[in-house]
C-alpha cells in the first residue's frame, strides 16, 4: 500500500488533534480561512457521500489527471476531513519549502506513532522539543561534510555489487538490496552487523523481520479502532500487542546501542551514527531510548535503505531502457575514466553527464510517487488559496515531476535538461526525491553518494539491456520497496575482461 493510500484512507483519523472533535476542529479550521477571504483548493466532483476513492493500483495517476484539470493544488475529501494535494513544481516550492515551517508537523497516528513506537519515532513525530532534538542529532552527523567521512565504506561496498555481479550476472537485484542493507548498517552501527541480505536466519534478523512485518500491518487502514476513538489508548487491556510491539522494539534497539558502547570501551571502530551520538550525548539532551530508536531509524523500515536500493535499481532500469543514453554516460566515462582504472569519488566532478542521468532517472520514475503526509500548523496562504491549520497536505511527487512548465516533455527521459549552456549541471533545478521541508531526509547527503557510486561502478564495468522475453513493469519500483517486486529483466555485458575487472575491483580502495 503506497503512503498516499495509507494517510489517505486514515485521513479522518490522524488529520487533526483528536483532543478536539474532528467536527469542532473542521469548523473551526474553517472559519479561520474564512476571515481570510480565501477559499480552499479546488475539489474535483465526487457524486459518493464518503468523499473521493482512489485505486489501489497507482493511485498518483489519478491524482495527476485531476491535477492537470482542476490546477497546481486540489482538495480532496474523505467524509469530514479535507486533504490537500500539491502537484507542481512552483506551489511545491512557495507552500513546502519557503513556508515550511508551517508544514513540519504529521498527522496524529496513535496506533503505529504513539502506541507501537512509543511516541520516539522520528518519522510519525509531531513538530515539537523531541523532534527538534531528535532531528539536529541527525543533521549535523550526516550534514555534507560529515557524510564525506563514510565515502571509503560506500566504495568498499559498492565494489562488491560488480563482484557479485560477475558470480551471478542473473541477481543484481538481490546484489543492491544487500549493498543497501549492508552500508547502512554500518553507518548506523560502525560494524558489520547481520541483515535480511547477508544472514536471513539471525535471530536479530528474524525479530526485525516480524516488527517491519506488524509496523506494516499497523498501517493498514481501519487496522486499530484507537485512530477513531482516541482514548482507548488509555485502557490497560487494549492494544496490548502494540505495547509488546514497542517494548520488543526498544530491547533490539537497546541492545545494539549498548553493543556500540562495548565496542567503544574495547577497540577503536569506525565512524557510525550511534558512536556519534553516544559522544555528544550531552549536547543533543536525547535519552538512551531516544538515541536507540535513532540508530534504529537506519534499519528497520529505514526510509534511508529503502530508497537506496529501490533508487539504484530504478536507475539501472533506465539505463536499460534508454541504450543511447546510457551510451553518452559510457563514452563520458570512457574519456575521464578509461578502462584500466577503477573510478572513485574523486571523478564525481569531472562527470556531468552521470549525474544528469542519475537525476533524470529519478525524476521520470519517482521512487516515492505520492509523498508523505504533513499537517499544517497555522492557516497557509498561496495565491488565491487558504490551507486551514490541521490540514493534511501531501506534496505529490509524481505530479510534480510531470510539471511540463519547469520539466518539458515530462514524459520524456531526457537527462540533458540537467544541463547548462555551459555543459556543466544546471544549479537552478532540482527534485525533490528525499522531500519537503522541516520533514526533508537528513541522510540524503550520505544516500546521494551511495546512490553515485554504486550506479558509477556499475555502469562503467557492464553494459545493461533489456531481455525482450521477460515482461517489463517499468514502475514496478515506485512503491519505494522490494517486497513482490518481480527482478528486473537486465541483461548484463561486461565492458572489461572479467580478469582486469575481478582484479581491480579486489584491489579497490576502501575501508570495510
Amino acid at each position: 500500500m503506497s503512503s498516499l493510500q495509507s494517510f489517505f484512507a486514515l485521513i479522518p483519523l490522524q488529520q487533526l488533534d483528536m483532543r478536539i472533535p474532528v467536527n469542532t476542529q473542521l469548523v473551526l479550521s474553517a472559519a479561520a480561512c474564512l476571515g481570510s477571504a480565501l477559499p480552499l483548493p479546488p475539489s474535483p466532483p465526487t457524486w459518493r457521500l464518503q468523499g473521493h476513492v482512489l485505486p489501489h493500483s497507482k493511485p498518483f495517476l489519478t491524482i495527476a489527471g485531476w491535477i492537470d484539470e482542476y490546477g497546481p493544488l486540489i482538495t480532496i475529501r474523505s467524509k469530514f476531513a479535507r486533504t490537500v494535494i500539491i502537484g507542481r513544481y512552483k506551489a511545491a516550492v512557495e507552500i513546502m519549502e519557503n513556508q515550511g515551517k508551517l508544514l513540519a508537523d504529521r498527522p496524529r497516528m496513535i496506533a503505529v506513532g504513539e502506541m507501537f513506537t512509543g511516541g520516539v519515532s522520528l518519522a510519525f513525530l509531531p513538530f515539537g522539543d523531541r523532534f527538534r532534538r531528535m532531528r539536529r542529532a541527525l543533521h549535523s552527523h550526516l550534514q555534507p561534510k560529515a557524510a564525506e567521512a563514510y565515502q571509503p565504506l560506500l566504495m568498499s561496498h559498492a565494489k562488491n555489487i560488480v563482484l557479485h555481479v560477475l558470480d551471478n550476472p542473473q541477481n543484481i537485484q538481490q546484489h543492491v538490496i544487500t549493498y543497501a542493507a549492508t552500508t547502512i548498517m554500518k553507518v548506523a552501527y560502525g560494524k558489520n552487523t547481520p541483515t535480511y541480505a547477508t544472514d536471513p536466519n539471525d535471530p536479530k534478523v528474524v525479530e526485525m523481520r516480524q516488527t517491519i512485518k506488524m509496523f506494516t500491518a499497523i498501517l493498514r487502514p481501519g487496522a486499530y479502532l484507537v485512530d477513531s476513538i482516541p482514548w482507548l489508548k488509555y485502557l490497560p487491556w487494549y492494544g496490548r500487542d502494540l505495547k509488546l510491539g514497542f517494548e520488543r522494539m526498544k530491547k533490539l534497539h537497546t541492545s545494539k546501542l549498548e553493543c556500540v558502547k562495548e565496542q567503544m570501551s574495547n577497540e577503536d571502530i569506525g565512524p557510525s551514527f550511534t558512536r556519534h551520538m553516544l559522544e555528544n550525548s550531552q549536547s543533543y539532551g536525547l535519552t538512551e531510548t531516544e538515541m536507540a530508536f535513532l540508530s534504529g531509524a537506519f534499519v528497520g523500515g529505514s526510509d534511508s535503505r529503502r530508497k537506496t536500493s529501490t533508487s539504484i535499481c530504478t536507475m539501472l532500469m533506465a539505463a536499460a531502457c534508454f541504450p543511447e543514453e546510457q551510451a553518452k554516460v559510457q563514452a563520458e566515462l570512457d574519456a575521464v575514466i578509461g578502462r584500466h582504472r577503477a573510478p572513485t569519488f574523486a571523478d564525481q566532478g569531472s562527470l556531468p553527464r552521470l549525474q544528469a542521468f542519475i537525476s533524470e532517472a529519478l525524476r521520470w520514475r519517482p521512487v516515492s510517487a505520492d509523498g508523505m503526509a504533513h499537517r499544517t500548523t497555522k492557516d497557509v496562504i498561496w495565491e488565491n488559496y487558504c490551507i486551514p491549520a490541521g490540514t493534511t497536505v501531501l506534496g505529490n511527487h509524481w505530479s510534480i515531476s510531470r510539471d511540463p512548465d519547469v520539466y518539458p516533455e515530462p514524459d520524456a527521459f531526457k537527462p540533458q535538461r540537467w544541463i547548462d549552456e555551459q555543459g556543466g549541471l544546471r544549479d537552478d533545478l532540482k527534485f525533490f526525491i528525499y522531500g519537503f521541508g522541516r520533514r526533508v531526509c537528513p541522510a540524503q547527503h550520505v544516500a546521494n553518494r551511495s546512490l553515485f557510486i554504486a550506479i558509477l561502478l556499475v555502469l562503467w564495468a557492464y553494459k545493461l539491456t533489456l531481455d525482450p522475453t521477460k515482461p517489463l513493469d517499468d514502475m514496478g519500483y515506485m512503491g519505494g520497496s522490494m517486497v513482490n517486486v518481480l527482478p528486473c529483466p537486465f541483461e548484463l555485458e561486461k565492458r572489461i575482461p572479467e580478469t582486469e575487472l575481478r582484479s581491480m575491483m579486489q584491489h579497490y580502495p576502501g575501508v570495510v
